[in-house]
């Protein structure tokens, strides 16, 4: 929580990446739209709880690969599932292509995969989602740069670096420890009525 003004304001951790986004947006020209920021800050806040990110198959949690998802979409029968399962391969491909490049280089996907998959994904959502379509349209057509603003907004700044306060947060959500809420409320993240993070 922050005051301004008399006012009291709380900061999710949606607010988090938001602001980081919002703080390095103006170095690329032109700069994305407010809708834009927004929704990338929010899908990397709901990414960031694993129950989001990952499926249960074969009695594991795992990652689906990208290349299931498209399938997956290529055979779905209905247009509102194809776009569902879309918008999943565009949001995965973004986080993952964006926050952990160098995983998937030793494995053998360079950036042009993530930017080929993701940005297939919203090109299809631009032209038929039932919302945020212009949202979608930004994305596909600048995927490479929103990847490295991702990267350049979550890259490490002393002890506030995304992959340490998605740490800090799912370790409180295990065990509930006061000094970590501490910790996370001091870092402006608000734990009341906050989305979850395992």
């Amino acid at each position: 929580m922050w005051e301004r003004a008399g006012q009291t304001f709380e900061r999710t951790l949606g607010d988090y990446f938001r602001e980081r986004l919002d703080g390095c947006a103006d170095a690329l020209e032109p700069r994305p739209e407010e809708d834009t920021l927004w929704y990338v800050g929010a899908t990397l806040a709901r990414l960031g709880d694993s129950r989001q990110l990952f499926s249960y198959e074969e009695g594991q949690l795992r990652l689906r690969p990208l290349a299931l998802l498209y399938k997956d979409a290529h055979e779905a029968s209905a247009d509102h599932e194809r776009c569902l399962i879309l918008r999943q391969l565009g949001d995965q491909a973004l986080f993952i292509g964006a926050l952990f490049p160098e995983l998937y280089a030793r494995k053998g996907f360079q950036q042009d995969y993530f930017v080929g998959m993701g940005g297939g994904a919203y090109d299809y959502l631009a032209d038929n989602a039932a919302s945020h379509r212009h949202v979608f349209a930004e994305l596909a057509e600048r995927f490479s740069s929103f990847l490295d603003l991702i990267s350049q907004a979550c890259a490490r700044r002393g002890s506030n670096h995304v992959e340490d306060v998605l740490a800090l947060y799912r370790q409180w959500c295990a065990t509930g420890d006061e000094q970590l809420a501490d910790q996370l409320v001091m870092m402006g993240i608000s734990l009341d009525g906050n989305e979850q993070v395992h």
